[in-house]
């Protein structure tokens, strides 16, 4: 038994200082050396950026047949590739549809209920099957009035039951149709008939320009002035909305009257129908989680207007 041992204890050995030879014959890399052979590295995220654009010309028509070399894309000034290039992009659509209820709305809300039920027929009627909408109302609060769906029998008890009180929340339903939108697959719009700004929101402008950038939405607010006259208007709420509009990339419809209502979700559709898609994934551009970067497209044709969104938050 002892001899085992000893012979178990011997070949141990033996394995033991082959390891420490080797070891000790390892070629070592000078540390100098080292730190020659590294170099800077560029990291390319892998989070793709979409961009939805509309192209109009100076009369304001749609123009639909441009190529994926007509468009130029910038990220905080450094020029993207772009990678995703779609025409008439067929992607689903989630549209949020929001509908001022507050008090001042209540003579003239029948009108827009009968032009919400329009343009969702329209919205169903043709498109990509799996395009789907939810109704929100906002008054001195928001209420989900319908979940996203493609049922319009509910939409339309939906609509028919809502009534005008209260004050004007738009940037809290602003936030909130937001939220609802992020995790959506597809393209995220959001519609908004109001009559004038904000009066009661417990969040601010920021907050709801932050919170529809962050869930890539356009925004097309419908503002109803039932007169012309100035006295009745916030200017000064239609100011915001505009610059919200065009900071998502959609624009603001000021119909003259209700009978332009049906006109305004028309172009609406339209414009829906014809958007250009453009991916990138952001290249050399500095990275921090929650930061802004701008982005700028432009076109080859300098008379073309170009609408997209002007920037967009890292994860």
């Amino acid at each position: 038994m002892f001899r085992d041992f000893r012979k178990r204890l011997a070949a141990g050995l033996a394995v033991f200082s082959l390891s420490i030879a080797s070891a000790q014959f390892k070629p070592a890399t000078p540390a100098r050396e080292e730190s020659r052979d590294q170099t800077p590295t560029f990291s390319v995220k892998v989070n793709l950026v979409r961009l939805l654009v509309s192209v109009r010309d100076q009369y304001g028509k749609l123009i639909t047949d441009l190529s994926k070399s007509d468009f130029q894309v910038a990220d905080t000034g450094t020029p993207q590739q772009i990678t995703v290039f779609e025409r008439n992009t067929s992607l689903p659509l989630s549209v949020a549809i929001l509908i001022d209820t507050s008090g001042s709305t209540l003579i003239d809300l029948r009108y827009e209920v009968q032009s919400v039920q329009r343009f969702i027929g329209s919205l169903l009627k043709s498109g990509n099957p799996e395009d789907a909408f939810e109704l929100f109302s906002f008054n001195w609060r928001t209420n989900l009035e319908l979940d996203f769906s493609r049922n319009k029998s509910r939409a339309e008890r939906a609509l028919r039951a809502l009534h005008g009180e209260g004050g004007t929340s738009l940037y809290d339903a602003i936030f909130l149709a937001s939220d609802s939108l992020s995790n959506r697959e597809g393209r995220h719009v959001m519609i908004i008939v109001t009559d004038g700004g904000d009066t009661t929101s417990l969040k601010k402008y920021e907050d709801a320009l932050v919170a529809a950038q962050q869930a890539d939405a356009v925004l097309y607010p419908i503002v109803v002035i039932p007169v012309r006259a100035d006295a009745g208007r916030n200017t000064g709420g239609e100011h915001a909305l505009t610059t919200l509009a065009a900071s998502t990339g959609g624009r603001i419809f000021n119909p003259q009257g209700f009978e332009q209502l049906d006109a305004a979700f028309s172009d609406i559709l339209l414009e829906l129908r014809t958007q250009y898609l453009l991916g990138f994934y952001p290249k050399d551009v500095r990275e921090q989680p929650k930061l802004f970067h701008p982005v700028r497209v432009t076109l080859q044709n300098p008379q073309l207007k170009v609408s997209a969104r002007t920037g967009y938050y890292e994860p």
